[in-house]
């Protein structure tokens, strides 16, 4: 199955939306990462698996679930 040209570009809109909150805000779980940001979360979710691929963020344990962070060199 190939992605439509314009769901790739959602995609990697929504992968941009998660880069700049983390930027700004920092280590946050999955779940408030995709609430605090405006698009719908199965979108947010595949933008966290976009920069996830290219290995710009990580995944840490948290006091109940897991947060996410940009990557640091």
């Amino acid at each position: 199955m190939e992605l439509q040209g314009s769901e790739v570009d959602e995609i990697g809109i929504a992968a941009g939306l998660v880069w700049n909150y983390l930027t700004e805000k920092g280590p946050v779980t999955l779940s408030k990462l995709s609430r605090e940001i405006d698009a719908p979360r199965d979108l947010v979710m595949q933008g966290v698996g976009w920069l996830a691929r290219e290995s710009k963020i990580e995944f840490h344990p948290g006091p109940r679930s897991k947060l996410v962070s940009l990557k640091t060199d």
